[in-house]
């Protein structure tokens, strides 16, 4: 019952987070959303993987905790430098 409610609760904050990204004032504003929507992504797989006891959703998690850190950094980068890569 607790993981169901975390499942709810995070598809809930997931929503709220993609408001944000659509209407945000400013490009940070829509990056921390975009991150929150990652960040949120990987609580459901790993709360998904509890359910139903399938250790393939952990595996998946982790791919994308790795890819949600990159582009983060790349973001994060591009908008304080203006260039990725030097």
């Amino acid at each position: 019952m607790v993981v169901l409610g975390g499942l709810l609760l995070a598809s809930l904050v997931t929503l709220v987070a993609g408001y944000r990204v659509v209407r945000g004032p400013t490009t940070p504003d829509r990056v921390v959303a975009l991150d929150v929507i990652g960040t949120n992504v990987v609580a459901i797989a790993l709360l998904f993987a509890l359910v139903t006891g399938q250790a393939l959703f952990v595996d998946v998690s982790l791919v994308l905790t790795i890819i949600g850190f990159i582009s983060t950094v790349a973001v994060a980068r591009y908008i304080t430098e203006g260039d990725i890569i030097e």
